[in-house]
């Protein structure tokens, strides 16, 4: 790969000893000494800074005053920012990065690990079940169960069965979200309280599991059907989602992660009153950038309203400049649209009409929001660009930094129009691997071994000029941790794994360089924040991670177990490691 080789090169030819090899010594980024009226706040010196500027510079010490980079150079031109009140910070050759940011994640939702059943940590029916069962004896008194994170590969076909819940549950409604939040999992009470039955038809865009011989409900829903009972169970208060919100800040320091893409609000929910009350509060620590929900069946009208609500929600922290569009489903429910049918014959199609999108995604780019679009299978991309092409068509070009997500199957021709169309591919690194279960279980096995292999490019968009962000979708990818994130894309191979044959799409392969800007500066990019943060560069947002290892230097297998050491968000510590002195 040439980027890679370049690098190589570059590393062992142009560097001095003190920073990793690669990149140019930054040259001072501050004013010059006599021109310094304030001192800093803190200093970080005897780094190994990777700014991620254009240039790929790389600086030993940056100063920070009132939240916001004053100089970036070397040791000894910052030393003029020091007085005695001054928080010096020897990194002794630490790596320093800009704040990661997660391009598309539910922050939301960690309330679920706080006040409903946790299914992630179990891995078979047997466990589910038993765990449940824990759940009720400590909670008998509740009115209604909610828990989250079982999958499907532990549930082949049409998912879990109702009988299973009804012999542990049987006089409250259980809603059981699974790990990818496409499909849930409920009990007989849930059904019959939401008044479904074997003559209830599938919603738009949604499907309800039946039994092959008597029609009746089995207890899975998916998709659009998932909304027939999330009102049997009351969702959670406004101060239940404070304290998740409050509980992601935390894992999210402790991951380095400064920035983040809210990929699916609602307005007037408890979520969004609890995420913009704790602005208010001052007790965000996050850049939050928010996308709101949209709808298929309503359509343009639906487009004054989400105006209405970006200005009510845009704040210091909590922004609005996009909108969240479900362009289909997810493969393992066999809900994703496909060019090619499953292997079984069936298909899925796209969930919104095309010339309903069509006029939508122009509405929306005309009010100036960028469309934020779930797109996991080819079909469901092609319809996105087809309705991108039109919205640019007929309101002309502008920096509208539209995106879509997942991406899981792409055609080749597509790759270009990404290009052409200026939309930005924001990736789930933490997926491009042949993850057991879910490969030869869903992936191989509804999609055949071809089209499976060829899952999650990522360097064919990079090679086709197209920019890339990450994201987790977190609770999707509990564990939202960048450096993992990192090493699974430039490997394509899941942690510990020396099987050459567990490698998914060796040609799809990554730089290490390519997944930090991923995380970064194209993060930024993404949210329209790179103006303000994404790279450490002189006038921006102290957003700063500092890592234990270089990741230049170490084998791309060794990424993952790298840790954070200390985080910065605006020039406040969130998260500093005992280790750091």
């Amino acid at each position: 790969m040439k980027l890679k080789k370049t690098l190589k090169v570059t590393l062992a030819s142009l560097l001095i000893s003190s920073v990793f090899s690669g990149f140019a010594l930054a040259a001072p980024n501050g004013p010059t000494p006599n021109s310094i009226s304030n001192k800093a706040d803190v200093i970080l010196q005897n780094g190994t800074v990777y700014t991620i500027d254009q240039k790929r510079d790389v600086a030993q010490a940056i100063a920070i005053k009132d939240g916001k980079i004053v100089y970036v150079g070397t040791n000894q031109g910052v030393k003029p920012y020091q007085n005695s009140k001054t928080k010096v910070v020897n990194l002794e050759g630490k790596m320093v990065l800009p704040g990661f940011i997660d391009s598309h994640s539910h922050i939301t939702s960690t309330v679920e690990t706080l006040f409903a059943v946790d299914l992630i940590e179990q891995h078979s029916r047997e466990e589910y079940l038993s765990t449940i069962k824990g759940f009720m004896q400590k909670n008998p008194n509740i009115k209604g169960l909610k828990g989250f994170g079982w999958v499907n590969p532990v549930f082949p076909g049409k998912g879990p069965k109702k009988e299973d819940l009804d012999q542990i549950v049987k006089d409250i409604p259980v809603v059981l979200t699974s790990g990818d939040h496409h499909s849930v999992w409920v009990n007989s009470k849930a059904l019959e309280m939401a008044g479904i039955t074997k003559d209830t038809k599938n919603p738009e865009g949604g499907v309800i599991e039946r039994d092959d011989v008597t029609g009746e409900p089995t207890g899975t829903l998916r998709e659009t059907a998932q909304d027939l009972v999330q009102a049997v169970v009351p969702d959670y208060t406004e101060e239940e989602y404070r304290e998740g919100i409050l509980a992601y800040e935390q894992m999210a320091a402790e991951k380095g992660v400064t920035s983040v893409h809210y990929a699916l609000a609602v307005p007037g929910s408890n979520a969004l009153k609890a995420l913009k009350a704790l602005e208010k509060e001052n007790k965000l620590h996050l850049k939050y950038r928010v996308s709101l929900a949209t709808d298929p069946a309503k359509g343009p009208s639906q487009v004054k309203a989400l105006v209405e609500a970006r200005e009510k929600l845009n704040g210091p922290s909590v922004q609005v400049n996009s909108v969240k569009v479900f362009m289909d489903g997810v493969i393992e429910g066999a809900t994703a649209a496909m060019i090619d049918p499953y292997t079984d014959n069936h298909n899925a199609k796209p969930l919104w009409d095309p010339q309903v999108f069509n006029e939508t995604a122009a509405a929306l780019d005309k009010a100036g929001f960028a469309l934020h679009v779930h797109s996991i299978g080819d079909a469901a991309t092609k319809e996105t660009l087809d309705g991108l092409q039109y919205a640019q068509d007929k309101n002309g070009k502008r920096d509208s930094r539209h995106q879509m997500t997942h991406l899981q199957i792409v055609q080749p021709s597509d790759f270009k129009r990404f290009k052409d169309l200026g939309v930005i591919a924001v990736l789930n690194p933490y997926w491009f691997m042949k993850e057991p279960g879910y490969y030869d279980k869903i992936e191989e096995a509804y999609l055949g071994k071809e089209r499976a292999s060829h899952e999650y490019p990522m360097q064919s968009f990079l090679k086709n000029g197209v920019k890339v962000a990450s994201a987790s979708d977190f609770p999707v990818t509990y564990e939202f941790n960048p450096v993992y994130g990192i090493q699974v894309g430039v490997t394509r191979e899941a942690l510990g794994n020396t099987d050459p044959k567990g490698i998914l799409g060796p040609d799809e392969k990554a730089s290490v360089d390519d997944l930090i800007a991923s995380f970064t500066i194209n993060g930024a990019y993404a949210s329209f924040t790179d103006k303000i943060t994404g790279s450490i560069e002189k006038g921006k947002a102290a957003d700063i991670v500092v890592l234990d290892q270089n990741l230049f230097k170490i084998p791309a297998t060794q990424i993952g177990h790298t840790k954070v050491l200390m985080t910065m968000a605006a020039g406040q510590e969130t998260f500093r490691d005992a280790t750091l002195k």
